[in-house]
């Protein structure tokens, strides 16, 4: 009786750190977003399979030794390059403290306006405007909320922190292979959200109009600012309104994530409001 083998994969033996596709992946990690090539770099093996499920392209893969059976097991497309190394070879180009076993260089996802400016739900555009953003905890963080309160996207102006910097993509958990994401400038943005119809809000502490008295349920564009200085004055001038989020407690001003978390919740919430209110008169006319 035939028993069911594994078919392997082929791969490739690296032994040096100095290794074309091992200098390619550190660069990738240590200085994400700058790459020609358009490749990001991940580590770890959650990350890994959170990129195949989102359809990115993997170009290589890179298991340190022993760990051939998992990379095995993911069945990648016979176009990935798969290599396996040493597990100080691995580490040398990887950033986090706690070296993974598994890293990869992904081909990072196009996105256009069109993406953006609706979403496969067809609800009104719901966009987070990044400007200034330094730490990268926060822009996953923020990413992740993205994904997960149905938001259309992110528009990273210039001086905020890259969304494929290691710890941005830890910390989005895979949202960032998924949420659409441009760069422009803040004079571009502005005029290219007006034009589209939507509203831009700059999320401010003093002179602004709470949350949840602001109608979020329309095409509306939430403008977050940077962790110390918040929205710049210029930006914050430029937009349509300005939005803050009530705090009883005795504290001046929320985490950048947190804000941009509890406002894109209100949002949510006011737009599955407007849905469930508009069910019943659904019901009637059908």
């Amino acid at each position: 009786m035939e028993t069911d083998r594994i078919a392997y994969m082929p791969f490739r033996i690296v032994q040096s750190k100095q290794n074309s596709r091992v200098k390619q992946l550190r660069r990738a990690l240590a200085n994400p977003g700058h790459e020609r090539d358009g490749l990001a770099g991940i580590e770890g093996p959650n990350l890994l399979v959170e990129a195949m499920r989102a359809g990115l392209r993997i170009h290589c893969a890179c298991a340190s030794e022993g760990n051939e059976e998992w990379l095995e097991r993911q069945a990648l497309s016979a176009e990935t390059e798969v290599l396996i190394l040493p597990r100080e070879v691995l580490s040398s180009a990887l950033t986090t403290e706690t070296p993974q076993p598994i890293a990869a260089l992904v081909e990072q996802p196009m996105w256009t306006w069109a993406d953006l400016a609706s979403n496969r739900q067809k609800a009104a555009a719901l966009i987070i405007v990044l400007a200034e953003l330094q730490d990268p905890g926060n822009m996953g963080t923020i990413i992740r909320s993205v994904e997960a309160f149905g938001a259309t996207g992110v528009i990273c102006l210039p001086g905020t922190v890259s969304a494929w910097n290691p710890k941005a993509v830890r910390a989005s958990t895979g949202s960032v292979f998924r949420v659409p994401m441009l760069s422009g400038s803040a004079e571009s943005t502005i005029v290219r959200l007006r034009d589209s119809g939507i509203k831009s809000l700059a999320a401010v502490v003093q002179n602004a109009q709470p949350a949840d008295l602001i109608k979020l349920d329309g095409p509306v564009a939430l403008l977050i600012g940077n962790e110390g200085n918040g929205v710049p004055p210029e930006l914050a001038a430029q937009a349509d309104g300005a939005i803050t989020i009530r705090c009883p407690g005795p504290v001046e001003s929320l985490n950048a994530a947190v804000a941009a978390s509890v406002l894109l919740y209100e949002a949510s919430r006011q737009r599955a409001r407007q849905t469930s209110d508009a069910a019943p008169f659904q019901r009637e006319v059908r």
